[in-house]
């Protein structure tokens, strides 16, 4: 069976969720047997593969415009997918890339759909943008012959608006930790270890980071600990611009994008990790702090409480005392590490799932007419 994704920017080693979730996830299930066919967006890649670990890789021009990025660059991968790849399937990810699911089908293609959460509620987005998103979680939901939805709480959502019920709950994984002894690293950082709050994301308004920056700079003793932030932004813009002011201000450690063992080292040694966003579908950063058994502080967004931490992990989203309280309590406590149980967030597990996904479409009996 071929199969051809597209609806992520690309792999490897590209920011974003949906990247790190195909990342992970295509490479074991091509160990399956399945062909897979990766749809890469060219002003991403910055190597010369044609395959990794067994995903072949198509790189396809997209427009450098944040609009029009996904939608275009998605019915461009439809076309390509049908007539140049003659796929069996093509398994599309995110609302964005989701309006393309009715031109798919129209062309004859099975359609799986992956809904890795409500993106008409980022801050980033203007008012046609969020129409637009809504209508391809719409169209999603309508025309794909299966849904997947990382999160119960997507699922809830489309049974409340669309009385959407067979829908396939897969979550997001996590891949073992590789724990680094070495600190190199973090000396080039000038940080030491167990003395540095760590969070990571995109540069975007609803990671609410500078929340995190407010919350920290209050502190009035920080007992030397550093506060750094992991990631950058797809799109430069005004409020990526004024959090690097921010961070600059506050002295605090901007790594950029970072993966592989640098950002392995900076979990492995961190404090404590904080996820301070207003949206999330089911945040693979979490997840990954969580398998290098740190504590952590999280919004208490439906996502990040659906995971079933403490309660004591979990702070009013937004409420920049109440996150300077735990950071303060967090930090003049003595230093522990929390096993979690991880075993549903397992890659081998999920690829089993998404596997049986696309074999129940070609099993299905033909409806009658």
């Amino acid at each position: 069976m071929k199969i051809v994704v597209t609806g992520t920017r690309g792999i490897p080693n590209i920011l974003g969720g949906v990247e790190t979730h195909c990342e992970e996830l295509f490479p074991r299930i091509a160990e399956k047997g399945y062909t897979i066919v990766l749809i890469r967006r060219t002003n991403y890649i910055q190597d010369q593969l044609s395959i990794y670990k067994n995903v072949r890789l198509f790189d396809l021009q997209a427009p450098k415009k944040k609009a029009f990025e996904a939608i275009i660059h998605t019915l461009k991968a439809v076309w390509i997918a049908k007539f140049k790849l003659h796929a069996d399937l093509i398994h599309i990810h995110a609302v964005g890339p989701a309006l393309a699911i009715p031109f798919a089908r129209l062309l004859g293609l099975k359609v799986v759909f992956t809904h890795h959460g409500p993106d008409y509620d980022r801050d980033k987005w203007g008012k046609f943008a969020k129409i637009a998103l809504r209508l391809g979680e719409g169209f999603g939901v309508k025309y794909a012959n299966e849904v997947i939805v990382i999160s119960k709480s997507i699922a809830h959502s489309l049974q409340h608006k669309y009385k959407k019920y067979d829908v396939n709950l897969i979550h997001n994984g996590v891949a073992l930790p590789t724990f680094c002894t070495d600190s190199d690293y973090l000396k080039s950082l000038n940080i030491a270890p167990e003395k540095y709050i760590f969070a990571m994301g995109r540069f975007v308004p609803e990671k609410n980071f500078h929340h995190l920056i407010h919350a920290f700079a209050s502190l009035k003793n920080k007992q030397n600990y550093r506060l750094v932030l992991a990631g950058d932004a797809d799109f430069e813009d005004n409020y990526s611009i004024e959090l690097k002011k921010l961070a600059e201000e506050n002295d605090v450690v901007l790594t950029g994008f970072i993966k592989g063992s640098k950002l392995q080292t900076l979990l492995t040694h961190a404090r404590i990790f904080v996820l301070p966003s207003s949206h999330e579908g089911l945040p693979i950063s979490l997840l990954e702090a969580l398998s290098y058994r740190l504590p952590v502080i999280v919004s208490d967004i439906p996502a990040n409480k659906e995971i079933g931490l403490n309660e004591t992990a979990y702070f009013q989203t937004g409420n920049e005392t109440e996150l300077a309280g735990k950071l303060e309590k967090s930090i003049t406590a003595p230093p522990e590490k929390v096993q979690y149980n991880m075993e549903k967030y397992r890659w081998e597990v999920i690829a089993e799932q998404t596997a049986a996904v696309y074999e129940k479409i070609f099993t299905a009996p033909i409806p009658k007419t």
